[in-house]
């Protein structure tokens, strides 16, 4: 069993900041890749940003160079450091893992969600 425990949304002012930070535990051999989604009101769950095992990492064009993935593999952690952040990012979002565990079965795992509000 794996689980995903995320944190770090809430209500900010435009142009401020948060930082979301997903944790992986449970019985895990290795972590492929981890990322962020996110959904609006009445709108598709939307890709924000990937990263691989290896450090590699990509982001949806609407937040390059305001949001920034990382993660700590000895933590099985993947964070979201959201800067600028603008009303339209206002959505829940979700962590996103492909795992596989100690069984050799590969799974991919969501987080539970956590709202970002960006309002004044």
């Amino acid at each position: 069993q794996v689980q995903l425990v995320e944190s770090g949304g809430g209500l900010v002012q435009p142009g401020g900041s948060l930082r979301l930070s997903c944790a992986a535990s449970g019985s895990i051999f290795s972590i492929d890749a981890m990322g962020w989604y996110r959904q609006a009101p009445g709108k598709k769950r939307e890709l924000v940003a990937t990263i691989v095992s290896g450090g590699s990492a990509d982001c949806a064009d609407s937040v390059k160079g305001r949001f920034t993935i990382s993660r700590d593999n000895a933590e099985n952690t993947v964070y979201l450091q959201m800067d600028r952040l603008k009303p339209e990012d206002t959505a829940v979002y979700y962590c996103y893992t492909h795992i596989v565990e100690t069984t050799g079965w590969g799974s991919d795992y969501w987080g539970q969600g956590t709202q970002v509000t960006v309002s004044s």
